[in-house]
């Protein structure tokens, strides 16, 4: 009777509940996790948002927030037999302000990536935020997992790309703080209690976002580094010989390189010797009269000198730089054809990746010999992206049975470096039990103090990021 009411509610087109339809709702693109729901809910404004989570919250009917459903951690997934309403916010999908002057937009939770960031380039502004996954991952979703991307160098991750949300908390209420302030001093920070939570702690349904000057010049490079340790020397050296204008710094090694090459048709290597790591660099400046390109070409030269780079490629067009990227941005998708894949997202103090990429890698090959580690990932914030394709002719489904241990081996040697398990893919259904393993007891009583304050009934998105006793 709750669901039928629920459809009352949402009236024609506001919810789906044919199995076939419901579908793509209820598995993520690894295939890993599947779900079921009684219906998915797909309100059109907040007022709708309020008023399912209020209608849900007395019916003790939990659940599940769902943007572009890009996630890799299951966090947006209903788990199976529980009757958890998944909540879709890409209806709400309306710019509702840009202002230009003051460097802000406000979006609705809906709104994909790549058009806000083109909603802020035709009011000549940036929004900095790139992922592999802009044309379908939604601002509600990226900000609910505090997504990082390939600009955070220069730009922080999503949390520092917000001045003001508009959340819909467990009970039915909504809380206005969509304002654009860059100083408010009265209290305590809260649209951040909802930055990254998943879902767990109230639904995102819009947020002010902040803006940037418009890049007037890009240079981008693809470097042949003989280390890890060399890269990090060059990063420090580029940040001061651009004036810190390194927006991008990804590490890619030849193994990866090789599989993008081979599997993903339009690529292919641009340099004419083969080097063990590549780093691919972008400079970037809002300020006309800049001579950019001298200063890339002169970085190059001088980490020429200091052995720090054996050969590149810069890119002389905006094509170029596109082919060059395409290189990084298909890595995940290249390994796929490599047969199982067990990934890692992991970060550690910029000066320990060496370290980090070294040990991992031994670790991992004493346990499985064979095992093929592809490191990768955004050197510039230190997360890296240990992703490992299983050694050649063995079984798929075996290499991948052995996740759960290649992850307690990996993450041990992440936490003796001070590091994090998940950089910026979150914690979701994935990492809900291991992140009990590396977290403080008092984190983690902390985390679910604030869960149980915000959300008593355990109505929004239970068993991800935090579990409680009735998960």
């Amino acid at each position: 009777m709750s669901i039928d009411a629920l459809k009352r509610l949402l009236g024609p087109g506001g919810y789906i509940d044919d199995p076939a339809d419901m579908a793509p709702y209820l598995t993520e693109w690894r295939d890993r996790w599947h779900g079921d729901t009684p219906l998915v809910a797909r309100p059109r404004d907040t007022p709708q948002v309020a008023a399912i989570v209020a209608h849900c919250a007395a019916a003790g009917i939990k659940l599940v927030p769902q943007g572009g459903h890009t996630g890799l951690c299951g966090g947006a997934m209903p788990h199976a037999g529980a009757g958890e309403v998944v909540v879709s916010l890409g209806r709400m999908n309306r710019v509702r302000a840009v202002d230009p002057e003051g460097f802000t937009m406000t979006l609705e939770a809906g709104v994909v990536l790549a058009a806000a960031q083109q909603a802020a380039v035709e009011a000549d502004r940036l929004f900095p935020l790139s992922l592999s996954s802009e044309g379908s991952a939604q601002i509600g979703g990226v900000l609910s997992t505090n997504a990082g991307g390939n600009a955070v160098l220069r730009y922080g991750n999503a949390r520092d790309l917000v001045l003001g949300l508009e959340v819909v908390l467990a009970d039915g209420r909504v809380w206005n703080g969509l304002r654009g302030l860059r100083k408010d001093n009265t209290g305590y920070d809260l649209k951040q209690l909802f930055l990254g939570a998943e879902g767990t702690l109230g639904i995102i349904t819009a947020a002010v976002l902040k803006l940037f000057p418009a890049p007037r010049q890009q240079e981008t490079a693809l470097v042949a580094v003989p280390d890890v340790e060399a890269a990090i020397r060059l990063l420090s050296l580029a940040r001061e010989a651009s004036g810190d204008r390194v927006s991008s710094f990804e590490l890619i090694p030849r193994l990866g390189l090789e599989f993008v090459v081979n599997h993903m048709p339009g690529n292919r290597d641009p340099l004419t010797s083969p080097s063990p790591w590549y780093v691919l660099i972008d400079l970037t400046t809002a300020a006309p009269g800049t001579d950019l390109q001298g200063a890339m070409q002169s970085l190059l030269e001088r980490a020429l000198e200091r052995g720090l780079v054996a050969d590149a490629a810069v890119a002389r067009s905006v094509a170029q730089r596109a082919d060059l990227w395409r290189l990084r941005e298909s890595l995940s998708e290249s390994q796929k054809y490599e047969g199982g894949s067990i990934k890692h997202d992991v970060s550690v103090p910029i000066a320990r990746i060496p370290e980090f990429i070294r040990k991992a890698t031994r670790a991992v090959e004493l346990l499985i010999p064979g095992i093929r580690a592809v490191p990768f990932g955004h050197m510039g914030d230190g997360n890296i992206h240990f992703n490992l394709s299983q050694p050649l002719g063995i079984d798929r489904q075996v290499f991948l049975d052995r996740w759960e241990q290649i992850n307690v081996v990996v993450h041990d040697i992440v936490a003796a470096l001070e590091g994090s398990i998940s950089a910026e893919h979150g914690v979701g259904q994935l990492k809900v039990d291991e992140i009990v393993r590396y977290k403080s007891p008092v984190e983690m009583e902390l985390m679910r103090r604030i869960k149980r304050a915000m959300d008593p009934d355990n109505i929004l998105n239970p068993g991800k990021l935090v579990t409680l006793s009735d998960d």
